[in-house]
């Protein structure tokens, strides 16, 4: 069955930073397993992936994700003082050259991303407009990416207030929704892994090695106190606080939205040994993609079967 038959299948695909790529995994796993798309939503990476999905591009953003090194990425940060660590220009820009630079209108997949209105808390449903347009609104994590302004609203990341967008899915008329939570296995993680698997201190290709990197070249960033410079060795850093507490924040709110609009199928990949800037390990989260969709593919085939 595709989704081109009855019923209108809606994928939702979760926020979750570089853990997202393990939404390419899902995605084409469903694929090989005869169950396509009549609409995809995404919120945050989730947009990006849902966005090449819908355009077919799916493939190539593969192929280009699984070719990232921890350098590569360094490079598509644009770093600015103001509003944000990155600006996501250079990002965009690759996408734009790369993958989707067309009208919402003209996907041959219906698509819509989730961005949060800085001003209201109110959640946006962008379904008009410039695809890439959406997704850096829908990606705009606040404190790492500077805000998107569209007409009176200033738009960030929509992982604020709907983490896996099941209700955007099924108001662009998805009969059934496979949603996708990358959060599902993150609280404390982060914590236990702050020194890395093996206990020793992270190395330069890192998450947050990246991160204290880039945020050491901002301005005032002498006076925070950095792990190893008279920090306490038996306390988390500073990110590594920050990391945990926005996780704490992520599986709260995504729980509580699930809860109240859940979806029919709930693939949880579990990626949380992946850290949020760890988008040269698209290996690992795509191979964590498609090991989900296996384990649940028998009550998937069995909503299908009931419904047919």
């Amino acid at each position: 069955m595709t989704g081109g038959q009855f019923p209108a299948i809606g994928i939702a695909l979760g926020s979750g930073s570089a853990r997202g790529w393990a939404h390419i995994g899902v995605v084409q796993a469903l694929a090989e397993a005869g169950i396509s798309a009549r609409v995809v939503c995404g919120t945050s990476v989730g947009a990006l992936v849902a966005a090449a999905y819908a355009d077919g591009d799916l493939d190539r953003l593969e192929k280009w994700v699984r070719s990232l090194s921890w350098q590569n990425v360094a490079a598509l940060l644009d770093l600015t003082a103001s509003s944000g660590l990155i600006k996501g220009n250079r990002l965009m820009d690759m996408f734009r050259e790369h993958f989707v630079d067309v009208d919402i209108g003209q996907l041959p997949v219906a698509f819509g991303a989730v961005a949060t209105d800085l001003f209201t808390g109110r959640e946006v449903w962008l379904r008009e407009g410039r695809v890439e347009d959406a997704v850096r609104a829908s990606i705009a994590l606040p404190g790492l990416f500077t805000p998107v302004e569209r007409g009176d609203m200033l738009l960030v990341d929509g992982g604020l207030v709907n983490p896996v967008p099941v209700s955007l899915c099924r108001a662009m008329g998805a009969d059934l929704v496979i949603g996708v939570d990358l959060n599902s296995d993150l609280l404390g993680r982060h914590l236990r892994r702050r020194h890395g698997p093996s206990g020793g201190a992270m190395d330069e290709r890192d998450t947050g090695w990246i991160a204290a990197n880039l945020l050491s070249r901002l301005p005032g960033a002498a006076l925070l106190e950095w792990p190893g410079k008279g920090a306490r060795k038996d306390l988390p850093s500073l990110l590594d606080i920050l990391a945990s507490s926005i996780n704490i924040m992520q599986v709260r709110i995504t729980r509580a939205r699930l809860a109240g609009e859940p979806a029919d199928v709930l693939v949880t990949p579990h990626v949380a040994h992946l850290g949020l800037m760890d988008f040269h390990r698209a290996d690992a989260a795509i191979a964590a993609g498609r090991q989900a969709v296996g384990h649940a593919m028998p009550q998937i085939r069995h909503l299908l079967e009931g419904l047919a």
